[in-house]
């Protein structure tokens, strides 16, 4: 193939609403093109490493034995609303009707509608086990698209599904999808670290997330090098040790309230008191399902609200609104605290780490005060305790109690055990060998194909661009044309390039009317894994030049034309 034939237009500065490297580069090395706000067209070198993405993650999904089909994008309402998530989705579902009024919505994922088509075709226990799978376009209407093909509104996924006969049957299709995404994950050069999740919409039961670590994550992931836990700080969980802050003055009397003038925050609150945050126990007003509920944390610590839905089981969990806050407490946003508050019977939820907590400072349910030495035993009505915040740094690890660390990742795929939720709303049943029906058990699982696209530009760049890895690179090797009208360059070059293409390797020639050093900087911004440099001045001096792009320029070699073919092959196995 021929740079000149190609649809190639590089950019020498950044995309002005890029935020990180791995956008940035994209947009700049002429893979995508954006058409509006969270949504993007794939050039040719784009859609080149995007096809190499997914032919990897097809290969290891008939690998293990999944079988590929094709539903379509447009889905009827009928299918979500067998499961209630038609409502529960949200604003992240684009819906629309046809000419008819009937109502769809434009696929974010594919539940539903696998169970109807399995159910329709499965009806003993001779067809289980089955792993379906499919690689299609996704939709979610993102509040705010950002970071590229991170979070975008209409992205590429590969999504599995799995149907068995029992719990077992089931634990089984979910280690094979999890070693297959392993495996996926390494082929294309990611770093992927599988952690601990929560199921989200999908479900509640068990989940692994895979997670690329960079510092331009959008999640939080808690880490033990000791022992290797990992988990999403959605899920993250500590070893509990008890908060005993004290007042300055000791002991803790009888509480007493304190007029606190324009201190609501726990920064102004420990400012007024000369306090640090850990002394002080936050309250906050949450509407978990219609109903009210008090929740009490460290004041250094935030509420995890996802670890406080699962607690309540409830279906939506969100922060009161100014109005319910003060019909709660009686006083305004910035002074609830957990004793006595208006309403006497709604429920107060504190953390696991404040059980015997003494000596604190809590709002007072009035303005512009707040209460200090205050006992949560004796002073308050706490409903129950619970892991309720999310993990910090140097929290210790709940398996072996070591130090934690926190890192950033970017979550390209995740698997799901899901049980009997989707296949009891749609009623898919096999009959066993006594002709009983049982109720097949589910799981589902993603790859973001696009992302991972992203994730691996995220993870291997420098400050020219691009360093991708063989493998799913657009082009394996550029070659560098730098003399085309001297004869013996053009014959070496062609002959070079049509031994590459005969030894199955990718090759672009970059046959451009420009100056060396305009070629060498498209060649570093775009990333070819190894450059190969075939120019008059070149031969003259010792041959061919080839270098990894990963490699500083003195790890350039030289090498007779005859030896070229051997020696790019050995650059592109290492």
């Amino acid at each position: 193939m021929k740079w000149s034939k190609m649809m190639i237009q590089t950019l020498r500065e950044d995309p002005g609403d890029a935020e990180i490297d791995s956008h940035k580069l994209l947009v700049r090395a002429a893979i995508v093109k954006k058409t509006a706000a969270g949504l993007f067209t794939f050039l040719p070198l784009g859609m080149r490493a995007l096809r190499k993405v997914e032919a990897i993650v097809r290969e290891e999904m008939n690998r293990a034995g999944a079988q590929e089909l094709l539903m379509p994008i447009l889905q009827p309402a009928e299918l979500w609303q067998t499961t209630g998530r038609w409502e529960t989705m949200g604003a992240n579902m684009f819906k629309l009707k046809d000419r008819a009024q009937h109502d769809f919505a434009l696929g974010p994922t594919a539940e539903e509608e696998v169970t109807d088509v399995v159910k329709s075709i499965v009806s003993s226990y001779r067809q289980l086990p089955v792993i379906v799978y499919q690689i299609q376009t996704k939709f979610r209407d993102e509040t705010r698209p950002r970071f590229g093909l991170m979070r975008s509104k209409e992205f590429i996924m590969k999504d599995a599904y799995s149907f068995d006969v029992d719990a077992a049957g089931a634990d089984e299709s979910y280690w094979t999808m999890y070693h297959a995404y392993e495996r996926i994950f390494a082929r294309c050069g990611l770093k992927a670290t599988p952690v601990q999740a929560d199921g989200g919409d999908m479900g509640d039961s068990m989940t692994h997330e895979f997670h690329a670590l960079a510092d331009a994550g959008e999640d939080g992931i808690a880490s033990c090098p000791a022992c290797g836990y990992a988990a999403n700080l959605e899920r993250a969980e500590r070893r509990l040790e008890n908060v005993k802050c004290k007042m300055e003055n000791g002991g803790c009397g009888a509480y007493e309230a304190v007029p606190t003038p324009n201190a609501r925050t726990i920064e102004e609150v420990a400012a007024f008191f000369g306090l640090p945050p850990s002394a002080f126990v936050k309250t906050l007003v949450y509407v978990a399902d219609g109903k009210p509920v008090m929740v009490c944390v460290p004041g250094d610590r935030d509420v995890n609200e996802v670890k406080l839905k699962r607690f309540l089981k409830a279906k939506t969990v969100a922060l009161a609104d100014a109005r319910t806050v003060e019909e709660v407490t009686g006083a305004p946003v910035g002074f609830a605290g957990p004793v006595k508050p208006a309403k006497a019977d709604v429920p107060i939820y504190a953390e696991s780490a404040l059980e015997g907590a003494s000596g604190v400072v809590v709002g007072a349910n009035q303005a512009d005060t707040h209460l200090k030495n205050v006992d949560l035993a004796r002073d308050a009505k706490i409903t129950a305790y619970a892991d309720l915040v999310i993990c910090g740094a140097g929290d210790l690890c709940p398996k072996c109690g070591q130090p934690m660390e926190l890192k950033r990742g970017i979550e390209v795929g995740q698997v799901f055990k899901l049980g009997t939720k989707y296949t009891d709303a749609f009623k898919a049943v096999y009959k066993n060998d006594q002709l009983k029906e049982n109720v097949m058990i589910m799981g589902c699982y993603g790859v973001g194909v696009s992302r991972t696209m992203q994730a691996v530009v995220e993870q291997s760049h420098d400050k020219d661009g691009i360093i991708w890895p063989a493998s799913v690179a657009p082009f394996q090797v550029v070659l560098d044309l730098l003399d085309p009208d001297n004869a013996d360059v053009a014959k070496i070059a062609n002959d070079l390039e049509t031994q590459l293409e005969a030894a199955g390797v990718d090759v672009l020639v970059d046959d451009r009317a420009e100056r060396p050093g305009v070629k060498f900087k498209d060649a570093d911004l775009i990333g070819f894994p190894v450059r190969v440099v075939v120019g008059a001045k070149g031969l003259a001096n010792g041959g061919v030049e080839i270098k990894r792009r990963d490699q500083p320029k003195e790890a350039m070699v030289k090498v007779a034309p005859d030896a070229a073919l051997a020696a790019i092959q050995s650059a592109l196995a290492v």
